[in-house]
């Protein structure tokens, strides 16, 4: 039976404040120190998990700390460089071409807006809600990635099937000041406890409230 949207609401705010009570630190996973890393870094993470993406880029921004290194390198170079992360062809013509845009458009700064960065080569809605949350605490969107995709599922918060519409109903019942979060919160429960393949149910702090759960 599909829950009123008020009841979607009551929920989504309990199991945001159970998930706060047990992930008081949960943050974003992408070590950056400026706008201009995350956004990098985002774009690195596509196929990949967080922890490779860190041990990249712990050694790419030293090399490329700026638009100006990335644009101006061979591309084979760069290629060889994020080979690690998957999809390195991919990744490295668009971090190019995107680092060629943001000198050429936006004087090498990280624009601020959901159209101008969604406008960017290799930069989806997903990765424009990563920045625009983490690095500038601009709440635009909800980041729907692989975990807040299943759990959110599993919990009957969505019905969506793709992450646009998955975001669209989040939005509805998330508070806007917590959309950000939210997404770390999933994530950090998605990694501890709600383990795809071998979820933790009798340890799981949303058990009773989860229709997947597998106490019963």
């Amino acid at each position: 039976m599909k829950q009123s949207r008020t009841h979607l609401k009551s929920t989504t705010s309990a199991i945001i404040e159970r998930l706060e009570r047990e992930y008081p630190d949960a943050h974003c996973a992408l070590l950056h120190e400026n706008p201009f890393q995350l956004l990098i870094a985002t774009i690195l993470s596509a196929q990949c998990t967080d922890e490779r993406v860190n041990i990249v880029t712990r050694t790419l921004f030293v090399k490329y700390p700026s638009p100006h290194e990335f644009a101006s390198i061979p591309i084979e170079e760069l290629e060889k460089d994020i080979y690690s992360t998957g999809f390195y062809k991919a990744k490295a013509k668009n971090i190019q071409s995107c680092c060629r845009q943001l000198i050429d458009r936006f004087q090498g700064e990280i624009p601020q807006t959901m159209d101008e960065l969604h406008s960017l080569p290799g930069v989806g809605r997903k990765t424009a809600n990563v920045v625009l949350g983490n690095a500038f605490g601009i709440a635009v969107g909800v980041t729907v990635d692989t975990h807040v995709t299943r759990i959110c599922s599993l919990l009957g918060l969505t019905t969506g099937k793709n992450p646009e519409a998955i975001e669209q109903e989040l939005m509805e019942i998330v508070p806007q000041e917590k959309w950000t979060n939210f997404t770390h919160l999933i994530i950090s429960h998605g990694r501890k406890v709600c383990i795809a393949r071998r979820p933790k149910c009798g340890e799981c702090i949303l058990a009773d409230m989860c229709p997947s759960s597998l106490v019963k």
